[in-house]
């Protein structure tokens, strides 16, 4: 049976404490763009020096009973589960002269996610760290200094947030960004799904699953962000810390051996369409499926282990496309694509070799709730011959290993409801249909029900 989910909404009303925010939620507006209304339970200084605010996100998910005739290490559970994760943000900032920004962010990651994150790698909830047994210690998320380089005369309003906290900037500049931050508030960024707070919350829908970027468990990573921005487009790059293991807490600081170069290019049309191409190449202590394959059989290894045959120098490349239109009258469509090499081993992101995502939202403005979402998004992701042929030999990812595989494209169905109920508090509710969870046509289907508390402060 699938679990119910008004037990998820009776949780997240009983439990009023979590979650780190992405950055996708507050951003700066393109150049000539209106500035967002900001809907906060506190009012925020819109010219002051000084920035504070803060997010608490809960969101709740369960699924009930599915078919599974075996169930390995690092398989999504087939009896009925259900899961609370917990995550706050404070937002903090200051302004100082000549164009320069101080930004800090302190959060807290609680709570734990079905499964405890593994079997799926379009997991269903992006707030959860894959990692429960680091837990919910406040820790530093981000720290970084921003300085923008006027290129132009044209200073365009902007909207203020925690990511920049300027209320007018050059419409040609060089943005420099450095120190503790995600690559994902700058690269892969999306309007219509990029934001587990009010849109979706599957990983796969929020971020390209095929864009292993540089991060440690919990996300972020050390590194240096350069941005140059016109009004028509913008590019990219940066240079970021790689983990030293897969999925690792701990960051490699020697950047000749280990690292990860990203360069995107952004085009907009007016108003109503973007264009987001990006790059990477990662550096790191990787393994080789090839190897590992070739280990066990010719019986070095009992089962095959990608951990025991890592080599330094390794490099995992890829890219992405990802578009974003407005059809006008509050729908908004999205599409996202990528690819990675094969052979070398997921580290950072989630397993996952190629996707194909589609989907777009609805403003309640058409039922006279302006400050309401809804949206509807489709995954499918997939992997490489050698990444397939070790699962189905028993070997185990850092996500996936259901000790054998009969492979099959992992397809997703995500839908959420978003309701504004008072000043700066959310109620979501939703679900996520899974067919072959874990590229295993052996297991499921399942649904997993969803509902959310956000507060915006």
């Amino acid at each position: 049976m699938i679990w119910p989910a008004f037990r998820v909404f009776g949780i997240a009303a009983l439990v009023l404490c979590g979650r780190p925010s992405t950055a996708r939620c507050q951003e700066v507006s393109p150049p000539g763009a209106e500035a967002p209304p900001v809907t906060t339970i506190f009012p925020h200084d819109e010219d002051g020096r000084w920035w504070l605010s803060g997010q608490v996100n809960l969101i709740g998910q369960g699924h009930g009973d599915f078919e599974s005739p075996y169930e390995g290490e690092h398989s999504l559970r087939a009896i009925q589960e259900h899961a609370l994760s917990r995550l706050w943000t404070i937002y903090s900032g200051v302004q100082l002269p000549k164009h320069l920004e101080v930004l800090v962010a302190i959060e807290s990651a609680g709570g734990r996610g079905i499964s405890d994150a593994l079997g799926l790698a379009g997991f269903t909830n992006l707030d959860v760290v894959r990692n429960p047994d680091l837990g919910a210690t406040p820790y530093l998320a981000r720290a970084t200094i921003h300085a923008t380089i006027p290129l132009a005369s044209e200073v365009p309003s902007a909207s203020r947030g925690p990511f920049s906290l300027a209320t007018m900037v050059p419409a040609r500049r060089l943005d420099i960004r450095a120190g503790k931050l995600s690559v994902v508030d700058f690269f892969d960024v999306n309007a219509v799904g990029s934001d587990s707070h009010l849109q979706f919350t599957n990983w796969a829908v929020d971020n390209n699953a095929a864009y292993d970027y540089a991060a440690d468990t919990r996300g972020y990573t050390y590194g240096l962000v350069v941005e140059y921005a016109t009004p028509q487009w913008s590019i990219r790059g940066a240079e970021a810390l790689m983990p030293k293991v897969a999925n690792g807490i701990d960051l490699d600081w020697d950047v000749a051996r280990s690292r990860g170069e990203n360069v995107e290019v952004e085009w907009r049309q007016g108003s109503g369409f973007v264009l987001r191409l990006v790059g990477f190449a990662n550096h790191a202590n990787m393994g080789s499926y090839e190897e590992a394959i070739s280990a066990f059989h010719a019986g070095t290894d009992p089962t095959p282990n990608i951990e025991a045959h890592r080599a330094a120098g390794r490099v995992k490349y890829g890219a992405g496309a990802n578009a974003e239109y407005s059809l006008g009258g509050g729908i908004r469509l999205f599409g996202r694509t990528g690819w990675n090499s094969a052979d070398t081993e997921s580290f950072a992101y989630t397993e996952a070799n190629d996707t194909a995502a589609i989907g777009g939202d609805i403003s309640g403005a058409r039922w006279h709730r302006t400050d309401d979402r809804a949206g509807v998004a489709f995954v499918s992701n997939g992997l490489s011959s050698g990444h397939r042929e070790y699962l189905r030999l028993g070997g185990l990812g850092f996500l996936l290993g259901d000790s054998n595989l009969r492979y099959g494209r992992e397809t997703i169905v995500e839908s959420y409801y978003t309701a504004h109920v008072w000043r700066g508090v959310f109620g979501s509710g939703g679900g996520t249909f899974i067919a072959n969870p874990g590229y295993n046509r052996d297991r499921g289907p399942t649904f997993v029900g969803m509902a959310r508390l956000h507060l915006e402060f």
